[in-house]
């Protein structure tokens, strides 16, 4: 060992001072430092590739602290190890188990940036984290990621499993879903404590034994022409909007956030993006006389069809279910689309896939979607006809003459 603790306070001048098995100072304008130096991959005589390992300042390792870093390096070097792929090895190790310490509240908020798009529906989005922040991260929101287990899922959702035990379900799921991406991501391991086949479904009752699920109230088809007949009685884009939804069956958020962009009035046609679909699919929406009138009577100075109080901005999510409560109809605006739906298949003998293509249902497996390239718009535009002509006159005789009859 050639270097000493009274010789170290000497060396001042920039350079390298062996001391022995590879271990050297290395002196430089800025400080002094301890290094390894040793060689790799050499054989027969052949000199190996040289590799130097830092082993600390000599401001915070003694010479002995350093001599004894260096023999822990041999070492690895006499097992056959490289001491620096080691290190890294090591400190790889190390990062991966402070990233496991993230908090499912972190994990949560992360899984939400990254999926954020998936949701076409801005009410689902936001739902994700309000029902979390509700129900879920007060209780384990500030614990690891890989602490979780089931114990303290069922702490969540057990409390809220008899009493909402739809929400109680979709908060399982998230919980699900934010355990699955940071398995993914390697910030937990093992099973997914949240999931429910073969699992949660032993301890808690499934949900449709606990409350009956309650469909959308819709109004019978029968009563349909005596609503829109008192609708044309009322004022404003709200009432204007409501019809036109009843006489395209489109959900409420494909009308209210429809824009002029997307209606080709010459056409007569509707063409809904697919980031506006549930189905996250182009949907074209043939358009009756009576759809192309209520469009025509509108402004048009913004881009949304159907604008609301807000100057160029779309009617708010309430304005319909509003309306209809102030009619005094114990209806949702949703069961608009299944009063045509009922209406449909008793009163005509319209093929089901044309039916379901008209509410933009996705119709059979994959292997039968494959196969159905067309959308059947011309076919859908003769039902969606005959639907207006039915809304529209309480004495309609309500049969539609079945397609295949027409010559269609």
């Amino acid at each position: 060992m050639a270097l000493n603790v009274k010789k170290l306070s000497r060396l001042t001048k920039p350079g390298r001072y062996l001391d022995g098995g590879g271990l050297y100072l290395q002196v430089t304008a800025t400080g002094a430092s301890w290094i390894f130096r040793y060689e790799r991959g050499g054989r027969g005589g052949i000199k190996g590739r040289e590799r130097m390992m830092g082993l600390g300042p000599l401001r915070d390792l003694t010479l002995a602290e350093a001599r004894e870093r260096a023999l822990a390096a041999r070492k690895l070097l006499l097992d056959g190890l490289d001491p620096l792929d080691e290190r890294k090895a090591q400190r790889d190790a190390a990062a991966l188990e402070a990233a496991k310490r993230i908090s499912f509240e972190e994990a949560a908020r992360s899984y939400f940036n990254g999926h954020e798009q998936k949701w076409s529906n801005a009410e689902h989005r936001r739902q994700f984290l309000s029902s979390l922040e509700q129900y879920v991260f007060s209780e384990i929101g500030k614990l690891p990621i890989a602490t979780i287990d089931t114990g303290l899922v069922l702490k969540v959702v057990e409390p809220i499993w008899h009493s909402k035990a739809v929400t109680a379900g979709r908060v399982r799921n998230r919980i699900e879903a934010v355990l699955d991406w940071a398995t993914a991501r390697g910030y937990r391991t093992g099973p997914n404590p949240a999931r429910w086949k073969g699992h949660l479904e032993t301890v808690l009752p499934a949900k449709g034994k606990i409350k009956k699920v309650e469909h959308h109230r819709a109004l019978p088809y029968a009563d349909i022409p005596t609503f829109v007949a008192a609708l044309a009685t009322k004022e404003g884009i709200p009432a204007k909007a409501l019809e036109f939804l009843i006489l395209t069956a489109a959900r409420s958020g494909e009308v209210m956030g429809a824009r002029w962009s997307e209606i080709d009035l010459d056409a007569k046609v509707w063409t809904v993006p697919a980031e506006r679909m549930k189905t996250r699919k182009e949907h074209r929406v043939p358009l009756a006389d009576r759809a192309i009138a209520i469009l025509k009577a509108l402004p048009t100075e913004a881009d949304f069809v159907f604008i609301g109080a807000r100057k160029g901005q779309a009617l708010g999510k309430m304005a319909l279910s509003n309306l209809i409560a102030a009619m005094d109809y114990d209806v949702t605006v949703h069961g608009m689309r299944s009063s045509f739906r009922v209406w449909a298949a008793e009163q005509s003998a319209y093929p089901r896939e044309v039916i379901e293509q008209c509410l933009a249902h996705v119709v059979g497996n994959a292997t039968e979607a494959a196969y159905q390239r067309s959308d059947l718009l011309d076919k859908r535009r003769k039902l969606m006809e005959a639907w207006a002509a039915f809304v529209r006159s309480p004495k309609h005789d309500a049969t539609v003459t079945p397609i295949r009859n027409r010559g269609a």
